[in-house]
C-alpha cells in the first residue's frame, strides 16, 4: 500500500494569512491535510471517493469541516473586527 505524502497539518505552522481568500485557501488545505492524516494508505483514500463524490450529504459535511476550519482562521487574523 502506498502511503499519501506526509506534509504539515498546518503550512508554514500559522494561521495568520493576507488576505480573507487566502484565509479560505489555508482553510480548505487544513481539511484536505486532515484527511490525509486520518487516511494514509493512498487506494484507502481514492477508493471511496466514487461513492461520497457524488452524495451531497457527503459534500455538505465536507463543506461543514471547511467552514469550521475558516473560521478558527477567521478569527486568528481578527477578520470580524469591529
Amino acid at each position: 500500500m502506498t502511503d499519501v505524502p506526509t506534509k504539515p497539518l498546518v503550512p508554514g505552522n500559522t494561521l495568520i494569512t493576507a488576505s480573507p481568500e487566502e484565509g479560505r485557501e489555508l482553510a480548505i488545505t487544513l481539511a484536505r491535510h486532515s484527511v490525509h492524516a486520518i487516511q494514509r494508505g493512498l487506494e484507502v483514500l481514492t477508493s471511496g471517493r466514487a461513492q461520497y463524490a457524488h452524495d451531497p450529504y457527503g459534500l455538505i459535511a465536507s463543506s461543514h469541516v471547511i467552514a469550521i476550519e475558516f473560521a478558527t482562521i477567521a478569527a486568528a487574523n481578527n477578520y470580524w473586527r469591529s
